[in-house]
């Protein structure tokens, strides 16, 4: 087993490699959306080269329906005493000073804490963030896929309680000091990415018009288009529609629509990492449409609606995407 408290280093380190240390995080929410919050979180400060400093753990009231606890195992009962984020804020952002956040899908987990920060109206004293699965992609890691417990389970480190943010930290932090290492003795080039704090925030809306998202970001474009991504062909076979309350199976052709929480191309990415065939359009052979606004006229839900495809938002996606059945032999 990986262990927190192994010094060894290899020499000569990088020079390029952030010196000021990293923050290992892993944050436990109501759901996927820009209006979901925070329950619980957890942060491992690690040194320049990867060794545990300290750790810290924190419930919180999200003022709000504790979302799916069947996933995080925290009810309102237990969440009703905890403190509100603006009462974690300062000892959250001593956590984090000056460090480089790294998280698994790190783009959700600094998309959540920079939300909550902005409600606060404080910012989060990070500037960049390091996802552990671009970094494992970067070290060509032979893993099945890109789940948290795959990368555990490929340094040997035992998972204890899942969806627990404090022991997904722990897991996490134990297979990044190795990843780090493999990547300073290959010289590798960290996947280190800017974090831009979000400055503005909701306010009470007048003369009936709506208020603005909590947290949204200044070039964000609710109708902004991006361009397509040329992907390898899916080398399973289409198995035809998804089912409700069944598994999604490998093969299966899944388009998206509309505006998602977590980063597009990080959830078509992770769909193709699970075997699922990524479609740019709708058609009879679609086996299941993701949106957030089933009710939206775009040309994809008219057109899935109009062949009966099978239409699930970003979050219930987003829980099927954990247990993908393989493709038919």
């Amino acid at each position: 087993m990986t262990m927190l408290d192994d010094r060894t280093t290899a020499a000569p380190w990088p020079t390029a490699y952030p010196k000021q240390g990293y923050a290992v995080v892993d944050v436990e929410t109501t759901g996927l959306a820009r209006d979901d919050r925070i329950v619980s979180a957890a942060v491992y400060r690690l040194d320049a080269q990867g060794n545990v400093e300290d750790h810290w753990y924190t419930l919180v009231n999200p003022e709000r329906d504790p979302g799916p606890v069947w996933i995080h195992g925290l009810t309102s009962d237990v969440l009703e005493g905890a403190p509100l984020f603006p009462e974690i804020a300062a000892e959250f952002s001593a956590r984090l000073d000056g460090r480089v956040l790294v998280a698994h899908n790190a783009m959700f987990d600094w998309s959540m804490i920079a939300r909550e920060y902005a409600r606060a109206e404080r910012t989060a004293p990070v500037r960049q963030r390091l996802c552990t699965i671009a970094l494992s992609k970067e070290l060509g890691l032979p893993l099945s896929n890109f789940r948290l417990e795959s990368l555990a389970t490929h340094f040997g480190v035992v998972q204890r309680q899942a969806h627990n943010a404090l022991d997904d930290a722990r897991v996490l932090a134990e297979a990044f000091r190795p990843s780090l290492h493999t990547a300073a003795e290959r010289g590798v080039r960290l996947p280190l990415l800017e974090c831009r704090p979000l400055t503005e925030w909701a306010s009470p809306s007048s003369g009936g018009s709506p208020a603005p998202r909590i947290g949204q970001q200044a070039s964000y474009r609710a109708n902004g288009w991006r361009p397509s991504r040329k992907r390898p062909a899916c080398t399973y076979p289409n198995p035809g529609r998804y089912e409700a309350d069944k598994p999604l199976k490998q093969g299966m052709r899944v388009a998206f629509s509309g505006d998602t929480s977590i980063d597009r191309e990080l959830l078509e990415d992770r769909a193709v990492e699970a075997g699922l065939h990524v479609a740019t359009s709708v058609s009879r052979l679609t086996s299941l449409l993701v949106t957030n606004d089933p009710d939206a006229a775009t040309s994809k839900t008219v057109k899935a609606k109009s062949f009966g495809t099978p239409i699930v938002d970003e979050a219930a996606f987003t829980q099927l995407l954990r247990d993908v059945a393989p493709a038919d032999e």
